[in-house]
């Protein structure tokens, strides 16, 4: 048995992130595994050491647009393959998914899209959510233990928001974005965070402009699910809430696999 640490962060901007001391902290936390969301780059406009960590490989998801989405993911295992997107060439442009397979599990590093900006991109994250899910089950159907990381963009339950009345009818703690938790959860996953911690207060977002991170005033919407058949090897969850230099903060996993 091995043990993995995995590690996930929206960044909010990769470059901006790097000028905050990023290398330094990673390099320092050894993690196993790294997933990114929110590069906001292009591979070829990053330095050479985002680009290449020492000990790492790396890999990148671009959105069409400059400056946009993306995700990366550093490992220090190269993994059998890696692709991006998830099957469908609707969400591709986008640069939100990398999925990785590592042989023992599927880790999926995702950039959830946000529902905030109109009812059409309300839309857009809801159909992205649901072609996501169907991808994930027909893995579950051929037995594949899958890991499910990232920026989802929605707060499960009241306990994960500081102010659920306030938020009901905003997009991200909609009713039908809570469901489509519920949903994930009935197929087979495991949000892994609640495994080790039923508290209040537990958040992974706070809104930059109000200073909320100071108040913690804030909302749990990064995760890690794992298929059912890893639950047992989850050794630990959790929120790393003290790493500054975005609006989220890091949350991590360790499997013993």
């Amino acid at each position: 048995m091995s043990d993995t640490r995995i590690l996930s962060w929206n960044v909010n901007g990769i470059r901006a992130v790097y000028k905050k001391g990023f290398i330094e902290w990673f390099l320092r936390e050894k993690p196993d595994i790294v997933c990114i969301q929110e590069t906001k780059a292009w591979e070829e406009q990053l330095v050479e050491e985002l680009r290449k960590p020492e000990g790492y490989f790396s890999y990148f998801a671009e959105a069409e647009r400059k400056g946009y989405s993306g995700v990366a993911l550093y490992t220090r295992v190269e993994p059998l393959q890696v692709r991006t997107g998830f099957g469908n060439d609707r969400f591709g442009a986008e640069g939100r998914t990398l999925a990785a397979d590592f042989g023992d599990f599927m880790l999926y590093n995702v950039y959830f899209p946000n529902g905030k900006a109109s009812k059409e991109r309300l839309q857009y994250k809801m159909d992205f959510y649901d072609a996501f899910l169907d991808h994930v089950k027909e893995l579950q159907q051929k037995g594949r233990k899958m890991v499910v990381c990232g920026d989802v963009n929605t707060a499960h339950r009241e306990i994960d928001l500081t102010r659920p009345k306030e938020n009901e009818n905003v997009s991200g703690f909609l009713p039908e974005e809570r469901t489509w938790i519920d949903r994930l959860l009935q197929v087979g996953f495991t949000d892994t965070f609640r495994i080790f911690n039923d508290q209040p207060g537990q958040y992974t977002w706070w809104d930059m402009k109000t200073r909320a991170r100071d108040r913690n005033i804030g909302w749990r919407i990064d995760y890690f699910f794992v298929s059912d058949n890893l639950t047992e090897a989850v050794r630990s969850a959790r929120i790393l809430s003290d790493v500054q230099g975005s609006d989220h903060c890091p949350i991590d996993i360790e499997l013993s696999l």
